[in-house]
């Protein structure tokens, strides 16, 4: 049996692990893989809570694994998936989530705020001329798992499972609500940064791409659903590299010497019909930007409890931890929302390259588009205020 320092480091260890890829993870001076190093936790727990006996004299030692890997791997895998363009902050309980900003002197680029975040308004403080504060408001977000107890009877409860399942709960939630302060500001940005149109106009997006170059070399995030249409008409100019990546994987990452970062979507339940990010939007932000535009923060530490059902004796595990998502866009962000997939949440769009190849002599491959039209059809649609009002 490990020791309680031991037994936290396995649990981090796994908390990080991918049990599918190939990749080793470091415990106790060895090189396991990442269905070893859960297996690892699994029977170090069994030993722990093997019976309901057991899981009653040491169920507070497991609910103190459980918050303090989530207190150390959730803030760093929301700042490893968002670090491009998020500010990730942890802060004691009580404190004021307090964020800085630098105000660019020569106004070059202009600040837009979303005034409504996951826990409401937010107040700006001003320091001096060259910078100003604002306070993030955090509220409560949490996941729970339930377990029979002919679970505890039988000795199969997976406690790797339950911290597993709530980790990757609470972070999909932090994800839905990044997306949700995007949304929330895209009107913020001007006319000329944002564009909606019905499928993909290679024309308006590099036009968005033209405008975030202006200020650094842009990135583009997006869901896969958006990145398999985002591919450019002349196919004539692929690579030999670039066909091989359309076909093992239906996108590009590269699109015209910009990367593409795939948002990994999620679900909001256990049936798998529902989508967390909307995939209809697309971010172009350069990396040069005046400042990361989301601003997350971590307040207090991870609290876990048990609450008993009395009806069946079954126990649900809840896990509580505070969280403040803002976006503070500028213009020097440029967003591209396709119509056709906007608000698409429980469709799935998953052939966007249909319709948009060509074949080496210049005509297309005869595939027909989503929307059942020929291939060849122009279903563009329009950008602007100044083009049909089809701004989102």
């Amino acid at each position: 049996m490990l020791e309680f320092k031991e037994l936290l480091q396995l649990m981090k260890a796994a908390a990080r692990a991918n049990s599918s890829a190939p990749t080793t993870y470091s415990f106790n001076g060895q090189n396991l893989s990442g269905e070893a190093i859960n297996e690892t936790l699994r029977e170090e727990l069994r030993e722990l809570c093997g019976s309901n006996a057991a899981y009653r004299e040491n169920k507070n030692t497991i609910f103190s694994l459980i918050e303090q890997t989530l207190d150390e791997v959730l803030p760093k895998k929301v700042t490893e998936t968002y670090m491009q363009f998020a500010e990730v902050k942890t802060f004691g309980q009580g404190d004021k989530p307090i964020f800085r900003r630098k105000l660019n002197s020569n106004n070059r680029a202009k600040q837009f705020i979303t005034r409504i975040g996951l826990a409401g308004v937010y107040e700006v403080f001003k320091l001096g001329r060259n910078e100003e504060t604002f306070e993030v408001r955090t509220s409560a977000i949490g996941g729970a798992a339930q377990i029979g107890f002919e679970e505890f009877l039988d000795g199969r409860v997976d406690f790797a499972e339950v911290t597993r399942i709530v980790y990757e709960g609470m972070e999909e939630l932090i994800a839905k609500e990044v997306a949700h302060a995007l949304k929330a500001s895209i009107n913020q940005l001007p006319p000329a940064n944002r564009v909606a149109a019905n499928g993909f106009d290679e024309n308006e997006f590099d036009r968005l791409i033209y405008i975030a170059s202006a200020y650094g070399v842009p990135a583009i995030y997006c869901t896969y659903e958006f990145a398999v249409k985002m591919i450019p008409q002349e196919a004539w100019r692929y690579t030999e590299g670039m066909k091989e990546e359309l076909w093992r994987t239906g996108r590009l990452a590269n699109y015209k010497g910009h990367t593409v970062t795939i948002l990994e979507q999620g679900f909001e339940d256990e049936t798998n019909e529902r989508k967390v990010i909307d995939p209809g939007y697309c971010w172009i932000i350069p990396s040069g930007a005046n400042n990361k535009p989301v601003k997350i923060a971590f307040e207090g530490n991870t609290l876990v409890r048990e609450e008993d059902n009395r009806g069946d004796w079954s126990k649900e595990i809840q896990v509580y931890r505070k969280v403040g998502v803002v976006a503070m866009l500028t213009n020097d962000i440029c967003c591209y929302v396709d119509t056709s997939l906007m608000g698409q949440m429980e469709t799935w769009f998953l052939n966007g390259i249909s319709g948009n190849v060509i074949t080496y002599d210049g005509r297309f491959d005869g595939a027909v588009n989503q929307d059942g039209s020929d291939a060849g059809s122009d279903s563009q649609g329009q950008s602007g205020d100044d083009q049909g009002n089809t701004n989102p």
